[in-house]
């Protein structure tokens, strides 16, 4: 195993940011005992930028540029991010070394007044950040009013408690993160809404020089959730998945096959095409490939252009 004598870890400020940088902080402070290992806390675009939902005003780049620039200028050592919030196409010099264990990748539901979508009413308000999650209720719950909402979680369940929404859909890896689980009311099934590419995993990006801390971090890197993450964010990347795109995509390992599911779709039409795969799990893109496949010869690419317009 590789050593060092100090390394800065890189994070947005946010409470679950800081949460998952403290929590990579601690894992390398036990297997490094002797090394000095820091946080830099840093405000992103994205955090600034709350009026506009992410698909307006630039993407999941918003909450990784100043970490990358922090890291390339040597202020820092690595930046610890939520894997579905880094872009599928790293710019030049950098890589995504690690990925950690997958926390729950299922969507919350969370109400004080209803005990799940299913007891909605028509015309109650569901408070999402994401389009993926939007196209999942216009599906699902058509006679349900989805409005977006920025913001962190905090921010978010404020609105939901200043009654701006009867509820909101998040998700659950989040909220068992920040100590916030009794406020989930419901889990919802990832057959009905399918996860992010990367929901519930950490990904730990590095400058692609620093052979040092590539060696040091490998022990955080889980086989199985990389290769699930691999899978789904290939599928992303071949559809031009963004934030801009409401896309699924869910991969699990099942002995030594990878069972991936994925789904895309019109998040104003509730229109969508899902399909599956299942292979090698130590060949994730190969199983990605299939799956897009799929979705293409089922009009995805149609799909997404009437979506981006």
């Amino acid at each position: 195993m590789s050593t060092f004598e100090r390394c800065v870890i890189a994070t947005r400020e946010s409470p679950l940011a800081m949460w998952q940088a403290l929590h990579i902080q601690s894992r390398l402070r036990e297997a490094y005992p002797g090394a000095s290992v820091e946080i830099l806390g840093m405000t992103t675009r994205g955090d600034q930028i709350l009026h506009l939902t992410l698909s307006k005003v630039g993407g999941k780049g918003l909450f990784v540029k100043e970490l990358e620039v922090a890291m390339q200028e040597g202020a820092a050592d690595l930046a610890v991010h939520s894997l579905k919030d880094v872009p599928m196409e790293l710019p030049e010099g950098f890589e995504l070394t690690a990925v950690s264990h997958r926390e729950d990748p299922r969507d919350a539901f969370v109400s004080s007044k209803y005990a799940s979508l299913d007891e909605m009413p028509a015309g109650a308000r569901v408070g999402t950040a994401s389009l993926r999650r939007e196209l999942m209720l216009r599906m699902n719950y058509p006679h349900l009013e989805v409005l977006p909402v920025r913001g962190n979680v905090g921010t978010r369940l404020g609105k939901l408690d200043a009654g701006e929404f009867d509820a909101m859909v998040m998700a659950s890896a989040g909220l068992k993160r920040l100590g916030l689980e009794e406020r989930i009311r419901a889990f919802i099934p990832v057959e009905v809404s399918l996860p992010s590419p990367g929901q519930g995993a950490l990904g730990i990006e590095i400058c692609a020089k620093n052979d040092v801390m590539r060696e040091a971090l490998a022990f955080i890197n889980d086989p199985h959730t990389r290769a699930c993450c691999t899978a789904e964010r290939a599928v992303s990347r071949a559809l031009g998945g963004s934030c801009q795109v409401p896309l699924a995509a869910y991969g699990v390992v099942e002995g030594e096959e990878l069972w991936l599911r994925a789904l895309v779709g019109n998040h104003r039409t509730g229109e969508a095409v899902r399909a599956e795969a299942r292979g090698d799990w130590k060949d994730p893109e190969a199983v990605a490939a299939e799956v897009v496949r799929q979705l293409r010869d089922q009009g995805a690419d149609a799909i997404l252009k009437a979506v981006l317009g």
